[in-house]
């Protein structure tokens, strides 16, 4: 509704200012002042001036007309005051305007915008100058009251406060730049001129980004990787859908983002089901890269083959199995279904136990060649445990 009574507010304006600004400059014939001024002659009571009789029979007039032909631009000056009140009101209906919605600036600058250029292209005749005067000012205005709304969304986003009760899923944020975007994107999708939006498309994402990469330090109570995995993800896919040329940097960086989140999740929570295998054999490389001979690492207190017996008896085949369903149970319950990234990350999760597993046999054979342990299951029994976990959901 404001569009379109902004658009008839400014339809209106243009004949009359133009057809207001033709009578100024028949009247007091104002394209020939130039030329004018010269012939201008005053002696005494003698008068020889080329103006119009009904100038000179009003002294009001002609000394009006005078005054306002010495300066630099008398027609503007003249229609300035003419419609002195226009500039004001003007100025109070935007505030009007963007009141009704709260991106209500943005409609208001496109329809500035776009009035703008039509005016200069659909009239046969020369657009008044005034009001090319004023409608600039207006646009001024607008420019300055959409940065305002952008600043203080920005500020809104990289300030707020994540509950420290939240169990993940898309933050708020995300929510706002993503309403933000696709309310933006449909007032301009005809607009002339989009230069503005972009820029704030840019302020805005890199407050949303700054806002995720803060997570770290909101002490949530649940795992921060998961939840800026998610966020991140949502972010790509939200920007591949909309195909905007100014966020393609933001769309690849999104997507790193998650790539690199997803990881840390996966390696963390996979340290769970095999915590003290892990450890053992972190200490294992460990006094290698120390330099400790791999054929005599078997010789360390700590990690005799009787100690590595110890730890491998730990973890059976069922016990494993066992924590592979309630690792995969954790992450169904946090991970928000609207993501639909369980899947994804369940794949990353069985190849990363996969190298796990693979770099552990691999250990046992350098390390500890001819002692004839191994691990109680195989890599057979570890991919049917996977799939099993999987069958039932």
């Amino acid at each position: 509704v404001s569009k379109q009574m902004l658009e008839q507010v400014l339809r209106e304006l243009q004949p009359l200012c133009t057809a207001e600004q033709q009578f100024v400059e028949k009247f007091f014939q104002l394209s020939h002042r130039a030329a004018d001024l010269d012939l201008v002659e005053v002696r005494g009571r003698t008068m020889s001036c080329p103006y119009p009789p009904h100038l000179i029979a009003c002294p009001f007039l002609f000394f009006f007309f005078f005054f306002f032909l010495r300066l630099e631009e008398p027609t503007t000056r003249l229609l300035s005051e003419i419609f002195s009140c226009l500039e004001p009101e003007l100025r109070e209906f935007l505030d009007v305007c963007n009141k009704i919605h709260p991106y209500g600036c943005l409609q208001v600058l496109v329809t500035l915008n776009d009035s703008i250029f039509e005016m200069w292209g659909s009239s046969p005749a020369l657009p008044s100058s005034f009001l090319n005067t004023v409608l600039g000012n207006m646009l001024l205005l607008a420019k300055s009251s959409f940065n305002k709304c952008i600043g203080t969304l920005c500020k809104e986003i990289e300030e707020a406060r994540m509950p420290s009760k939240m169990k993940g899923g898309i933050l708020p944020s995300v929510s706002r730049f993503e309403e933000f975007v696709n309310f933006s994107e449909e007032v301009f999708r005809t607009a002339r001129r989009r230069g503005e939006l972009d820029k704030a498309h840019l302020r805005l994402a890199g407050s949303v980004f700054s806002s995720i990469n803060s997570l770290p330090s909101a002490n949530l109570k649940v795992n921060t990787d998961m939840v800026m995995m998610e966020n991140f993800h949502h972010i790509h896919c939200f920007l591949c859908q909309k195909k905007i040329h100014c966020l393609e940097g933001k769309k690849k960086e999104a997507k790193q983002s998650y790539s690199e989140h997803m990881e840390k999740y996966v390696i963390k929570y996979l340290g769970q089901p095999l915590e003290k295998l892990n450890h053992f054999f972190e200490g294992v490389k460990a006094r290698v890269a120390q330099g400790v001979k791999e054929e005599e690492v078997s010789f360390q207190l700590a990690y005799s083959k009787q100690e590595l017996r110890k730890v491998i008896e730990k973890y059976p085949g069922k016990e494993v199995k066992r924590a592979l369903e309630t690792l995969y149970r954790k992450s169904h319950k946090y991970l928000s279904p609207e993501e639909n990234l369980l899947p994804v990350v369940w794949h990353a999760m069985e190849q990363e136990f996969i190298r796990q597993y693979q770099e552990f046999e691999d250990l046992i054979q350098r390390c500890y060649a001819g002692s004839g342990i191994a691990m109680d299951f195989t890599m057979e029994d570890l991919l049917s445990y996977f799939n099993s976990v999987t069958l039932p959901n």
